[in-house]
């Protein structure tokens, strides 16, 4: 596969540098309440900045559905930017229009702008040829920095890189190169963790991950419509009983792939969803019909970290139960510290993505052990479901 067209293959200095970034952030009362993703924006900039190019900040805020909604402008994001890296961020009250060209004509070089939510205009989610052509009028190159966002055939992820000399940032870059060392040329043997409410919506990256890792590791809610397709009885568990022939049929694959699939042994349940609730740890075949499975026993949790012992690459997404609330956060807290520890240790490359398990890492306190987590959700879906992503591709060499 072609390598990314990176910063290093731009010369920015002096030139008007179009970022596309992803600075759709919780905002409540008009004020930014989580900043990892400007945080994470921060090293593109700063870099871009201190090169002399004049750094033209985009990005989408909310689904406004093309109409100028004041609630969702990106000003509160320009303000937390600007604080994030301790450099002034101007803010143009358009995205095309004369606030914008106004703005950007003011600017000297290092100085940073934020021009208004793209979505503002219906014709960036239309991936329209002429809003393109308009954003690249601003710029004499342009920068995407939002892997988050690659999987959207947008108008300004792909068409107006095919308008500018173009190039990934340095978290485009990160996340790129993380994943693709994972699952497109990883060192073997490879264990990937795949949980949530719903196998329906993990179908076809089970499918893809059960040709390409050796273990492939099943949990949360979506266990148990495998469990119910061997014939147990889940009580009132979580379960699409209507998926039985496709679960039948991701496990025949699994094993004429020569993937090994690991399901739970024991779990945890309760005849209550709330925290603290009375819970008990039971065999498969001795789940109470009015209980349901919130997340995995011990013997489960021994089977699994014993199978990662031996890996040496992980892929990780979403928790392995009822993760928001104790006691059913257990199985997720001990599985997610094995795999830190064994990622310190050296004897494991281990990279998560998607919301429910960035925060589930999060809460059990190895954020920054594992070797990579893309605050990415459903473009690390798509790339784990196998799919070429157009902002990735359009910035290959």
């Amino acid at each position: 596969m072609s390598e990314l067209k990176t910063i290093d293959d731009l010369d920015v200095a002096g030139k008007r540098v179009l970022v596309r970034a992803d600075l759709n952030v919780p905002m409540q009362n008009g004020k930014v309440t989580d900043t990892t993703r400007i945080d994470r924006a921060v090293p593109t900039l700063s870099e871009l900045s201190k090169k002399g190019a004049k750094v033209i900040v985009i990005s989408h805020f909310g689904r406004p559905k093309g109409q100028i909604v004041p609630e969702m402008s990106l000003d509160p994001g320009a303000r937390a930017l600007s604080k994030s890296c301790g450099l002034p961020v101007a803010f143009a009250t358009d995205t095309i229009g004369e606030s914008a060209k106004r703005t950007i004509d003011g600017l000297n070089n290092g100085d940073i702008v934020m021009l208004e939510n793209l979505r503002f205009h219906a014709s960036e989610e239309a991936n329209d040829e002429i809003f393109a052509s308009k954003l690249s009028n601003l710029g004499d190159a342009y920068v995407s920095d939002a892997f988050s966002c690659s999987h959207r055939a947008h108008a300004s992820i792909e068409t107006l890189a095919q308008l500018l000399p173009s190039a990934a940032g340095r978290l485009m870059q990160a996340e790129v190169e993380s994943l693709s060392g994972a699952l497109e040329n990883p060192e073997p043997p490879v264990a990937a963790v795949v949980g949530g409410a719903k196998v329906s919506t993990k179908m076809e990256v089970l499918g893809n991950l059960s040709k390409k890792v050796n273990v492939l590791i099943i949990a949360g809610g979506m266990a148990n419509t495998f469990l119910f397709a061997q014939g147990y009885d889940v009580g009132k568990s979580i379960c699409e009983k209507d998926m039985t022939e496709l679960a039948h049929k991701i496990l025949a694959d699994a094993e004429e792939s020569g993937c090994e699939v690991v399901l739970p042994l024991d779990c945890v349940v309760a005849r209550e969803f709330k925290e603290g609730a009375v819970s008990q740890t039971v065999n498969l075949d001795a789940i109470p019909l009015e209980a349901m499975m919130l997340d995995v026993g011990s013997a489960s949790i021994a089977n699994i970290t014993a199978k990662l012992e031996n890996c040496k690459t992980l892929v990780w997404n979403g928790p392995f139960g009822a993760f928001e609330i104790q006691p059913f956060d257990k199985g997720t807290n001990a599985v997610a510290a094995e795999v830190a520890r064994l990622t310190r240790a050296g004897k494991l490359i281990s990279v998560a993505g998607g919301g429910d398990t960035v925060a589930a890492l999060a809460q059990a306190g190895v954020s920054e052990y594992f070797s990579y987590i893309s605050t990415a959700g459903g473009a690390f879906l798509e790339w784990m479901e196998g799919k070429k992503l157009p902002g990735v591709e359009v910035l290959r060499k």
